[in-house]
């Protein structure tokens, strides 16, 4: 299929190019380079530098590639920051969202994935949690993925754009040519990396006093290219006429942060140096994924299912790219 990938500069999003180039698919990857790296896109993909919320230019694209289907990605997605500007956040991941589901409906396309997230749950009362857990958000960017779920509800309604929003925990891990680097770096995998490359002095552990086993947070942590390989499923399926749906994607294995670090630590025989603060304000004590439902309806189950697993893959990229894409 010839399938538009927004957001294809980005660690996620390369990495479900990376897969679908595999596959056999045509992409047309587009990013507006804000967030994501050119080094990103898998050579000789055709890549256009564009921003989703430029109609005019959204609908250029779409008239000149014959698109059968979209990847959803392109979002501002750091939460600390959602709580201080949420404008930016409503207006990245919802305004332009339904700029881009605009130009989807006037060139009749009828699939798109969507790249949501765990955020949508907010602070659960039980774990694990299911597709049917209650939808609370605890910040702007959490809300913002709920809202673009609920629009994508209607326009299927409306329209009739099928498409499938996969609600993932947390991104991990790297393939052979792709990581993870963002600028503020926020997710604690990468930044334990930067200490035992000795670029950062310490990792900071927020909240010592959960009631956890260790005190720390717990976190599922899944594979990239676990999530890659999810995102082609839900292609299929939507390609095999079948019916809207939302899935969460997890290992289904909690890990707190002080486990994860103890893992970093076999993984690349470094010592690791640690600070331990307050809590931050909104940070569930544990947040575990049910994915029976992407199991039992896709047929996906996770590959990089250990935790040493997805830090071994993590760490081959980040010795081979100590500065991440920067040069």
């Amino acid at each position: 299929m010839n399938i538009l990938v927004t957001g294809a500069a980005g660690y996620i999003g390369s990495i479900v190019t990376e897969e679908l180039i595999k596959e056999g698919h045509t992409v047309i990857a587009v990013d507006n380079l804000e967030q994501g790296h050119l080094e990103a896109i898998p050579h000789g993909v055709n890549f256009i530098q564009a921003d989703i919320g430029d109609c005019k230019r959204i609908e250029e694209i779409f008239s000149n590639h014959c698109v059968e289907a979209v990847m959803h990605f392109a979002a501002d997605a750091l939460v600390g920051e959602s709580m201080t500007d949420p404008h930016k956040y409503f207006h990245s991941n919802v305004i332009k969202g339904i700029t881009l589901l605009e130009a989807i409906r006037k060139f009749r396309i009828d699939k798109i994935v969507f790249s949501s997230s765990c955020s949508v749950y907010g602070v659960p009362d039980v774990m694990p949690i299911t597709e049917n857990t209650l939808t609370r958000p605890a910040n702007p960017y959490g809300e913002s993925k709920l809202i673009f779920e609920k629009i994508l509800q209607w326009y299927r309604v409306a329209y009739g754009i099928e498409y499938i929003a996969l609600r993932y925990f947390n991104a991990a891990g790297a393939s052979e040519k792709y990581g993870e680097h963002h600028d503020p770096e926020t997710h604690l995998i990468p930044n334990i990396m930067k200490v035992a490359l000795r670029q950062h002095e310490n990792i900071e552990v927020f909240g010592t006093d959960y009631p956890t086993k260790d005190g720390s947070c717990i976190r599922d942590y899944i594979h990239v290219i676990d999530i890659a390989r999810a995102h082609i499923l839900a292609l299929g399926h939507l390609q095999n006429g079948n019916a809207s749906v939302i899935y969460n994607l997890g290992n289904g294995k909690g890990y707190s942060v002080f486990e994860v670090i103890e893992a970093v630590k076999n993984v690349t025989g470094k010592n690791i140096s640690v600070m331990n603060k307050p809590r931050r304000a909104g940070d569930p004590p544990i947040l575990i994924a049910d994915s029976t439902l992407v199991q039992r309806e896709l047929g996906w189950s996770p590959v990089y299912s250990e935790l040493e697993l997805i830090i071994e893959s993590a760490w081959r990229w980040y010795k081979t790219h100590m500065n991440g894409y920067a040069r």
